[in-house]
This record gives structure tokens, sequence and C-alpha cells, in this order.
């Protein structure tokens, strides 16, 4: 991110010097006729660019936490001259999520987002009302549900174990696997197989341009910044990559659409079960039944939406899980151990016994708290006044809920918070889970706005690392003490390990087909 701010501060003094006498300058409060607001505490701020001299040097998610132990749990940053509310308390998130989850439940259409998604037509970014109401119904009963996940069990378990042999040929010669990379593959193929039927012969491409299109939605473009100033939408070019990246991920779309819809003309209306998630989409689709017409655009934003929200979190999180085993072998043989008993007699992983694995899914819990795939999750707009925590929010003010901070709040996690100890859910946070009940767990949000996608992408989660786990002991070359792996993480919408994850792999169980 550090690259970016001397980008950031030439544009805004270009654009001090150039438009100044045409810009609003005036305060949020004024901006809202209401000079008698109790507007949230927050940090100094300078002329153009807000607070963001405040966000320099660190991670957003991180420096955002510590200015609120300064500040408070309910902050006010003015980011380029974006209004933002931060929130990093569990109470104040209650506020946000649900007591004013109405008031508080669209999203702010950036440039780039509304570039990326066709104006807010898919699910995630998708302005709050009828549009996204049918939306989130079609993903909740027909795409994600828990009995279409299970549809696709034959997929992931093909997929783990093409991995697994790839790790298994590694072992043989005493090489290592740049783990990253396998799991990002995994994920993805088995994310293109289940929304798309057979692979894309234009994955790498496919992919490229996704990783490309999370990086342009995490807020901190110029043309998002500063959105009243023309002048720096142009020169950032940040607009013109968002529709290269949207044109071409849609173009790919088109020809598996195509391909689809012939042979589903082949087939006839007597054809059966729709095999994957398109077929589900197309024949919602022909169907005409919806209240909104389901379009192609809105087809096609719908399927970014799925590969973006499900693939890159689910890798994501995979990667941090392994790491941590890593950096930490007493829970790394905890959960070798407990897989290995509990599929030893079979020779492999069955992923309808993984709920036996209790640990395993310690682990998992634990890899969401210190690592949220999203750590500021995804940004609200306040349609209307409300109050979090007895300050007001006026209209059009972005609100950010830190997920991040909560999971790492000594308050709230007295233990050790920055350490990795799945065994903390069985003592002191044992009733905690993370499905949007609690607070001070978030990794999926919760409300109206919650990720409608969990199961998809814990089940993309599960079956992977317990398999890694069943068949292989893992080794770190180069790192002669697990304190020293590093652990930094890298800028984006998703906070991936900034280094690799080159390991290498001892076979302990054999692996079928080997």
């Amino acid at each position: 991110m550090e690259d970016h701010h001397y980008l950031y501060l030439g544009l805004a003094l270009v654009s001090l010097l150039i438009v100044l006498a045409k810009r609003r300058r005036r305060s949020l409060a004024h901006g809202h006729g209401d000079e008698c607001l109790r507007l949230p505490p927050g940090p100094w701020q300078l002329p153009v660019i807000g607070s963001m001299h405040h966000l320099t040097g660190q991670l957003p998610h991180r420096a955002m936490r510590d200015l609120a132990r300064r500040h408070g749990p309910v902050m006010l940053l003015r980011i380029g001259e974006v209004p933002t509310v931060v929130v990093s308390s569990p109470d104040a998130a209650r506020e946000v999520m649900k007591t004013h989850d109405t008031l508080l439940a669209t999203r702010p259409l950036s440039a780039t987002v509304r570039v990326l998604t066709n104006g807010g037509r898919d699910i995630v970014f998708a302005p709050y009302g009828d549009h996204w109401r049918q939306m989130r119904k079609v993903a909740i009963t027909e795409l994600l549900s828990v009995r279409r996940v299970l549809s696709f069990r034959a997929i992931r378990e093909e997929e783990v174990g093409a991995m697994l042999r790839a790790c298994a040929a590694a072992a043989a010669e005493s090489q290592p696997v740049e783990m990253r990379a396998q799991l990002g593959a995994l994920v993805a193929d088995s994310t293109v197989r289940a929304v798309m039927g057979d692979r894309c012969k234009d994955r790498n491409v496919f992919l490229q341009e996704l990783g490309h299109a999370l990086e342009l939605t995490a807020g901190f473009n110029p043309a998002d910044l500063w959105p009243s100033s023309r002048l720096i939408g142009w020169l950032s070019g940040t607009v013109r990559r968002a529709e290269h990246c949207r044109d071409t991920v849609y173009g790919i779309l088109d020809g598996i659409i195509k391909e689809h819809l012939e042979r589903m003309d082949a087939a006839g209306a007597g054809a059966g079960e729709a095999e994957d998630l398109l077929d589900v989409l197309l024949k919602i689709q022909k169907d005409g039944s919806l209240q909104i017409p389901l379009d192609m655009d809105v087809l096609k934003a719908v399927i970014f939406d799925i590969f973006g929200a499900g693939s890159e979190t689910s890798a994501t999180t995979l990667e941090w899980a392994i790491a941590e085993l890593i950096r930490n072998p007493k829970a790394m043989r905890r959960a070798t151990a407990e897989v290995r008993g509990a599929f030893g007699a079979r020779g492999a992983v069955s992923e309808h016994e993984l709920g036996e694995l209790r640990y395993l899914h310690l682990v998992i819990r634990e890899t969401l708290r210190l690592h949220t795939p999203l750590p500021l999750l995804l940004p609200r707009l306040s349609q209307e006044p409300c109050r979090v925590l007895g300050y007001d929010v006026p209209p059009g003010t972005t609100v950010l809920v830190n997920a991040w901070a909560l999971g790492r709040d000594e308050r709230y996690w007295p233990a050790d918070p920055e350490e990795f100890r799945p065994e903390r859910f069985e003592a002191e946070a044992s009733a905690l889970e993370f499905k949007g009940a609690d607070f001070e767990l978030l990794p999926f949000g919760a409300g109206r706005r919650m990720c409608p996608g969990m199961s998809f992408g814990l089940a993309n989660v599960e079956l992977p690392l317990a398999s890694l786990l069943f068949h292989f002991d893992w080794e770190a070359p180069g790192v002669s003490s697990p304190g020293e792996f590093d652990m930094t993480e890298a800028f984006g919408v998703t906070a991936r390990r900034k280094a690799g994850l080159l390991l290498r792999p001892i076979l302990r169980v054999p692996v079928p087909g080997v």
C-alpha cells in the first residue's frame, strides 16, 4: 500500500491546485445542514486527503485498529473525500448489523465497483432493494443452499485427490511444494467446475482478471477516494482498468454461457436436474417466474460474485490455516493425530464424516478469528440518519466494521488474543460461533448483508485441510524455528499472506491412485 500513497498525495496536490475553487469543502455536518450533530471522534484531518496520512505505513485494518484504541470504538475518518465511520467493538458492530441493519443495509457504489458490477446488478454490491432481495433469495435457496453444496462433493473430492497426487510426487523426489499455487488452483478448479461444469479453457486469464478486480474493489483507488474530481479519475486510469477487467471476464463468460445454452437446447425440455450453477441460473431465467427478469448482465455479475467471494476467501483461509499450523507445532500434532485417528482405517478422508473432527474445526475457527478473509468486511452506506453508541451517522456516510480488530480485541479475547490457540474455543469462548450471532467473531459478517456463501466456502476449506494433514507431515525449508515463519499480510480487499508458502511434504499415509 505504501507504493500507492505517493500517487495519492501527488494526485491530491494536483487536484488542489486545479479544482480547489470548484470543490465542495464543507464538513460532514455542514454538508447535511446539521451543525449540532454529535459526530464520532477521530484523528485530525488535512485538506483534500482527509485522514489518509494516518493510514500510511500499515495495512488499513491495522492502522484503523490502532487509531480506534486512541479515539474509541466508533471513529470518524475522511478517506480522501469519503466520510467514513469505522466501528471496532462488538457493541458497535451489533448496532450497525442488527439494531440499524435496515438503515445500513445498502452498499456504496464506488466508481470502480459500479463498473465491475454493471451498476450494482450483482448480489454482493447490489444496493438494498427489490433486485438485491430477489437475487439473495435465489442465492440462498437455489445456488448456495446446503443441498446444492453437498451435490458438488464429488467435484471437491476429485480436485483434492489431484492435489494430493501432486504433493505425493513432490514428496517422492524430496522436493518442496509452493502451496499457495496448489491451494489456489484447487479452490479455483473446484469452483469453476461447480459453477460452469467443465474446466474453463481461459481459466488463467479469468483468474488473473479476477485478482485485478479484487485489488480494484479494495476502495483505496484515487477514483474512489476523490469521486468528485474527474481529473483524478482520469489521471489514475482506475476506471479504465476496471472496464478492461470487466470486459475481459464478461467476454469469457459470454462464450461459456453460449455453450451451456446450446447444450440445454440440445437436451430439450425434459432435461433432468441442473448440474452446475450456471445451468441453475439459465433455467431460472428461462422459467421467467422471477418478479424482476434475470438478464444476461445480472447473470454474469452473479457468477463473478461467486468466484470473487468464494474462491479467493477459501484459498486465503486454507493458506493461513496451514501457515499457522506450521508456526504452531503443538496444534499441528494434535490436528494431525485427530485426522489420522478418525480415518486411518479407511486410508482416505471422507467428506461426509468430517463432522467428527472437532479439533480441526477449532483450527478453522481460530484461523477465521485471527485472519478474517475480509478484514473490514464490505462497506455499508447509511441511507437515513442513525446513531451508533450515541454518535450520529449522517446519510451518505460509509460505515466499515473492522472484523479483524474484533477478533483480536484483548477485552473480549483475554487469553493471548494475538496467538494462535484453537484450544481457546474449548474454554473461554466455547460457545462463540461465526454465523452472525456473536459479534466478537464476524468472518462472514452478520445481518441482511451476511455472506450467503458460507457453506460453499467452508466446504472448500475443510476437506483439503483434513486431507493434507492426513497424508503428509509438513516442513518449512530454511526455517530453523517455527516462530521465524513469515506471517506478514499483503494489501487487498482480502488479507492474504505476503510471502509464498513453500513447504516440503513427507508422505505418511499412501495417497490413493499413486
